[in-house]
């Protein structure tokens, strides 16, 4: 029997998902050709799929155009997948639901309702409508999180990623004030890209003296420090971080599950790390060429390898044909394609 169950209730906080070091994949939100409405067994199957490959699901994010949805519609997403995932007998995997929105007021309320529906984490962007007045504004910036881990029935995370907020964009001393400050703050998303903004951060937050005089409000929720790309996750266990969200995640999850697992091993046994970075070789190429073509290139790919994908939400535009063909073929989403396939068994490596 499914259950949808309901986290934070009366401010109580009821973690029993833990939030462990992993990899992420920001689902996206699939809809129906002529209506533009949820295309709920698209958005399920792909939920299974992820999920099974050892991949944590995070919905209504920015690949998941939270954007474009309506509150409804985001308690929607996270109802079935966290039905997905205990139907699948997943019951011990977390769902990561996209919180942010254009105040603090509608972002707690986002996030309660994502709670209520069953998610366990949140993963909070601030806007970027008013960037102009907040991103020099530390005070401003710092006081947004502070308030709504404070107010959050569900430990949150910060999501720090300029290109969707405007140009804001976090320091590390920043997020590490908050991690120490906030102990409902339960990590962060570096979709930044900066490679040694990740390398403080989990430093900071790898030491014994932060685990000591900064505990998190629950056990279960650690503050994990996450790339917002898998371009560098193998050099990134050897400076303490924990994984990444990737939209690389939706097309080629196996793939992206083994480099953590051999990156997670390499750090244990040496032995091992040729074979990390020859994984993540290939995986990095893939995310720069992918990237590139965005939520509607992700789509189609996932079109082309599952038979579901589909448009974005108007007006974000389509790929183009010649564009997608480029894509297809392209070297970098080959060699990604055929190590998925290898370890999938259904080519011979």
């Amino acid at each position: 029997m499914a259950t949808n169950g309901v986290n934070g209730i009366n401010g109580h906080q009821s973690v029993v998902r833990p939030l462990k070091p992993g990899v992420f994949a920001p689902i996206p939100t699939f809809f129906l050709p002529d209506t533009e409405d949820l295309d709920i067994p698209s958005f399920e199957s792909h939920v299974a799929l992820v999920a099974q490959a050892g991949v944590g699901p995070v919905v209504t994010g920015s690949m998941g155009e939270a954007i474009h949805l309506s509150p409804a519609e985001r308690a929607t997403l996270v109802q079935t997948a966290r039905r997905v995932l205990d139907d699948i007998g997943l019951t011990n995997v977390p769902v990561i639901a996209g919180t942010g929105a254009g105040s603090t007021r509608e972002t707690l309320e986002l996030t309660k309702q994502a709670a209520a529906a069953g998610a366990d984490y949140g993963l909070v962007i601030a806007s970027g409508y008013f960037a102009g007045a907040l991103a020099g504004n530390r005070e401003a910036l710092k006081a947004y999180w502070v308030e709504i881990s404070k107010k959050s029935p569900i430990p949150v995370m910060i999501y720090n990623y300029p290109g969707a907020s405007g140009g804001i964009d976090l320091d590390s001393d920043m997020i590490t004030d908050l991690a120490r400050e906030c102990p409902n703050i339960c990590g962060v998303k570096l979709t930044c890209g900066n490679v040694g903004k990740l390398t403080r951060i989990a430093d900071e937050v790898s030491q014994a003296s932060f685990t000591a005089n900064h505990p998190r409000q629950n056990a279960s929720a650690p503050f994990l420090v996450l790339g917002g790309f898998i371009d560098f996750l193998t050099p990134s266990h050897f400076a303490n971080a924990h994984g990444a969200i990737t939209g690389l995640a939706n097309v080629a999850p196996r793939s992206i599950a083994k480099l953590f697992q051999l990156s997670e091993a390499a750090r244990g046994d040496l032995s091992l790390l040729p074979e990390a970075q020859r994984v993540q070789g290939i995986v990095a190429r893939a995310d720069f060429t992918i990237a590139k073509a965005s939520i509607a290139g992700t789509k189609y790919l996932l079109e082309r390898l599952h038979g579901y994908g589909g448009l974005p939400r108007k007006p974000l535009p389509p790929i183009s044909a010649t564009a997608a063909t480029a894509l297809w073929e392209h070297p970098h989403t080959q060699d990604l394609v055929k190590l998925e396939r290898e370890l999938s068994g259904k080519v011979v490596a």
